[in-house]
């Protein structure tokens, strides 16, 4: 579903750059809107009340209890994926 306000841009905290709202609906590795999406957008419109609209109930709940993983968590997984797709390489 497509929103008027995928195209608005804004800084990403997680990579640092601008990003615009439509990467933010669909940035994880299954296509599921960012853990972030709420704090980044809710000053921009009510992101709350168009996500409801998106996610069936269960996929709403999902988002609103998703956490950040620790920094660290996230380092080590991000190494093991490079390892991996060097492996894969050889």
């Amino acid at each position: 579903m497509e929103h008027n306000s995928d195209r608005l841009m804004r800084r990403c905290p997680r990579l640092g750059g601008p990003v615009e709202f439509s990467y933010c609906r669909f940035c994880d590795e299954n296509n599921h809107p960012c853990f972030k999406i709420f704090d980044c957008w809710w000053e921009i419109f009510d992101v709350v009340a168009y996500m409801k609209k998106c996610l069936s109930p269960e996929q709403f709940e999902k988002l609103t209890q998703k956490k950040a993983k620790p920094k660290v968590v996230s380092i080590v997984e991000l190494i093991h994926e490079i390892q991996k797709r060097n492996k894969n390489q050889e």
